[in-house]
């Protein structure tokens, strides 16, 4: 199982949506459906989608908004997605605040994690060397006991979703 968390809005809808079409090999031809963020909506619950790489892998999204309850999913949990916003400077104290308190539980002290530092397609993203250095990520990779990847990403775009796929199947490779 592979958990996918962030605050509200940092675009873990439709990075699902995304990796489905990117699997189906969607290549932008005409008439052939991308996903919209125009079409898509904050999750409120949970959502599970199911994508097979060499094996089938299901991720688990759950809603910003159920953050005080994100705990209640953690078992099974071989991976871990974790989305901040990099055009939101806002909310990345926040979201800084969530990653630590999810290092930190003992549920996923065995998780990969891939922190996804998404919406680098918008021209007020800040570079993921300002990002690292404002959370002091160099110090919470070092403090963790995960193995912790990080990537930039575009969901609306699709850039960096290979590599998202990438990881999720070096992953998930073999069963523990």
């Amino acid at each position: 199982m592979c958990l996918l968390l962030g605050a509200t809005g940092v675009g873990k809808t439709l990075l699902v949506k995304r990796l489905q079409t990117e699997l189906r090999g969607w290549e932008g031809r005409p008439g052939r459906c991308s996903p919209d963020a125009a079409h898509v909506f904050p999750q409120v619950g949970t959502n599970l989608t199911d994508i097979v790489l060499q094996r089938k892998i299901t991720i688990r999204e759950l809603g910003g908004c159920m953050g005080p309850i994100w705990s209640s999913y953690f078992g099974n949990c071989r991976s871990l997605l974790f989305m901040v916003d990099a055009a939101n400077p806002a909310q990345l104290s926040a979201s800084c605040v969530q990653l630590l308190g999810l290092l930190s539980a003992e549920q996923l002290a065995e998780a990969s994690v891939l922190i996804l530092f998404n919406k680098i397609d918008l021209p007020c993203y800040m570079s993921i060397e300002e990002m690292k250095s404002l959370i002091r990520l160099p110090d919470i990779i070092a403090c963790a006991k995960q193995n912790i990847t990080t990537a930039e990403i575009s969901a609306q775009k699709g850039t960096g979703l290979s590599e998202v796929l990438r990881w999720l199947r070096d992953t998930h490779r073999t069963d523990r």
